[in-house]
């Protein structure tokens, strides 16, 4: 494929994902198998979708900052857990043989999928008042901070479907969907970073992919925090179970 159309795919492509990811997530179900399809090998693929990813999230963070809804103290409760994960993560997918890798990532794909019809969001949210501060304590603490670690392992062994899994946890842990959504890009900024470091240490980044992506996914990134912000968590919510949808027709199409 034209050098120039390959950029220009993969920018547009990331405009869409980014905006997904931060809005709800599964944007990588768009970018991984469209990085494998132009050639690149499956674990290559997998370090070269998180320079986008990086970006995004940035974007997205300083969006939140602005507007803010980012708690801070998410660094110690939800970013750190998640990260020490992820380094888990991060090690099995440098280990797995790439032939395995696609098998792994196409079972994800479904259990996502699944997994996310089933409302994650549900009665938790229904009388929640954003404007009340979080108050995590004792045991609850313990189990957020579990679950972001558990968390932490999928997304460092692959990014795809990993913010249905934070939002699920934010949820949880009695955070509307901005403010979930605000730490869940926190969360993910963090352990992109350890994660994207390793890929580039192992050679396993495509850096003119890469980086034609994150041109996509910046603008995706701030354009997904304005709308998380300016349309609240209702018009989340449905954004979440629109992409849900489609990702499981899309699934059953290709099967």
């Amino acid at each position: 494929m034209d050098p120039i159309l390959t950029a220009v795919l993969l920018a547009v492509t990331g405009v869409v994902a980014g905006t997904l990811n931060v809005v709800a997530g599964g944007g990588s179900f768009l970018t991984l198998p469209l990085l494998i399809f132009l050639g690149l090998p499956p674990q290559v693929a997998n370090g070269t979708n998180r320079v986008g990813i990086l970006m995004q999230n940035a974007s997205a963070l300083r969006g939140f900052m602005r507007a803010n809804v980012v708690d801070r103290g998410a660094l110690v409760w939800a970013a750190l857990p998640a990260t020490a994960g992820a380094s888990i993560g991060i090690w099995a997918a440098l280990v797995v043989t790439d032939d395995a890798f696609k098998r792994i990532l196409a079972l994800l794909m479904i259990i996502v999928t699944l997994w996310t019809l089933w409302d994650p969001f549900g009665k938790t949210l229904a009388n929640n008042d954003p404007t009340r501060a979080l108050e995590l304590t004792g045991k609850r603490r313990f189990f957020v901070m579990v679950a972001f670690f558990l968390v932490g392992i999928y997304g460092g062994f692959v990014q795809a479907g990993v913010g249905f899994f934070l939002l699920a946890v934010t949820t949880f842990a009695g955070l509307d969907l901005v403010r979930g959504n605000a730490i869940k890009v926190l969360t993910v900024l963090c352990f992109t970073t350890l994660a994207l470091a390793l890929f580039a240490w192992q050679g396993k980044v495509a850096w003119t992919y890469g980086l034609a992506l994150a041109a996509g996914t910046i603008i995706g990134g701030r354009l997904g925090a304005h709308l998380t912000v300016a349309k609240g968590h209702k018009w989340i919510r449905g954004v979440v179970v629109v992409t849900v949808l489609v990702f499981a027709v899309k699934l059953w199409l290709d099967s």
